[in-house]
């Protein structure tokens, strides 16, 4: 097994084994391993007392191609769950899993748009969807109490909102395969993905920040509405086919404890998740060139 620096390199050339041509992903033009990053580069990705100063994927403005992915999902994956639920009555969830798992990929592969995607881009997005995976599966034992909406908010921060919906939905796709698929597996996936999304273009804009507290509050209230707003609905749909007020109210009080821990729980894992991962997303972004230029 390799240990410490042996380790440090395999990775450094596994990481490499794609493209050789930029400088910037390990290589120099000759093919010969150039010199580790100097640390005082990273300056800017340290993490401060105010927060960890960290970098867009995409630079600027929010673009059309983002709003554009946002008002598909916003319009099409909820008709298609409805649908799912009032015409199959639940019992095309896996097919419909699919495809709103193929509508989380369209806009993140919308953003290579003009680039040459490399492996090592998609990789990134595997591992976060991994490390959700194997957090909630960490947890089994204590209900609602999960790591999943904390890692897919860091990964919309850091990578952008296209890559926090696409991390969100594979999350609950290949987790539910241990916990039990069901007609609630799409349901989940929109819902945790829009938490991604919305925590992107919120970072992008400027309005949500970098740092534990901003993060904290962020998912408290995006589990708690967003999370809560979507499934708890959707429970009355997958159980009786139809919303009343009636139900509506009562489906909202009896979840609002669920709802609480499961808030509860993303804020204790940002607090502790946030600054370690954001770092070494940021330094991953860095060195491997995945920040549009």
């Amino acid at each position: 097994m390799l240990k410490g620096e042996a380790l440090d390199d395999f990775m450094d050339r596994f990481w490499d084994s794609g493209d050789e041509k930029d400088g910037r992903h390990g290589r120099d033009g000759t093919g010969s391993p150039q010199s580790p990053v100097p640390e005082e580069e990273y300056e800017e990705y340290a993490f401060k007392e105010d927060g960890l100063i960290i970098q867009p994927v995409h630079k600027g403005k929010v673009d059309r191609r983002t709003w554009t992915a946002l008002a598909l999902m916003l319009v099409t994956v909820p008709v298609m769950l409805y649908l799912s639920v009032a015409i199959f009555h639940g019992k095309k969830y896996m097919l419909f899993s699919l495809l709103v798992v193929f509508f989380a990929m369209v806009p993140f592969f919308l953003i290579f748009e003009g680039r040459h995607p490399q492996a090592r881009e998609i990789m990134v997005i595997a591992v976060l969807a991994a490390i959700g995976v194997a957090g909630r599966a960490a947890f089994f034992m204590v209900p609602s109490f999960k790591p999943i909406a904390a890692i897919v908010i860091l990964a919309g921060v850091s990578f952008g909102g296209e890559a926090g919906f696409l991390v969100g939905t594979m999350i609950m796709m290949v987790s539910n395969m241990f916990f039990g698929q069901g007609p609630w597996t799409p349901w989940q996936m929109f819902s945790y993905g829009l938490i991604g999304f919305l925590a992107g273009i919120l970072f992008q804009k400027g309005i949500l920040k970098a740092k534990r507290l901003h993060l904290c509050v962020y998912g408290f209230l995006s589990v708690f509405f967003i999370f809560g707003g979507i499934m708890n609905p959707a429970s009355i749909l997958m159980a009786y086919g139809r919303i009343t007020w009636k139900s509506l109210i009562a489906f909202y009080i009896s979840g609002a404890p669920v709802d609480l821990v499961q808030a509860t729980s993303t804020v204790i894992f940002l607090w502790i998740l946030s600054r370690p991962m954001l770092e070494k997303l940021e330094r991953i972004k860095r060195k491997y060139g995945l920040i549009e230029r």
